[in-house]
């Protein structure tokens, strides 16, 4: 069998609006905890209180994710300004 190799380059990667989406999906993650909370009683004796935790837990790792994106644009961005700092003109 021939080994497979690419036939054109791999496309650069989509960049949208990553913070904005990384921070409605923590909002989310958030309300849904909190919309859960009132009713844990109810999932306790069903012995399903991960869905409660998972959604916290959701919340949690999304803050991780927020400072994470943020660093990574700010990164971007100072190198975008350095590289046009340093071209000739």
């Amino acid at each position: 069998m021939e080994k497979w190799t690419p036939k054109h380059d791999a496309p650069e990667p989509l960049e949208g609006p990553v913070v904005a989406t990384i921070t409605g999906g923590t909002i989310l993650w958030f309300v849904l905890f909190l919309v859960q909370l009132p009713f844990y009683g109810w999932f306790d004796d069903r012995d399903a209180t991960w869905w409660v935790w998972t959604c916290l837990a959701g919340a949690g790792l999304g803050l991780i994710g927020i400072w994470y994106v943020r660093g990574r644009e700010a990164a971007i961005k100072q190198d975008a300004e350095s590289r046009t700092a340093a071209a000739p003109e």
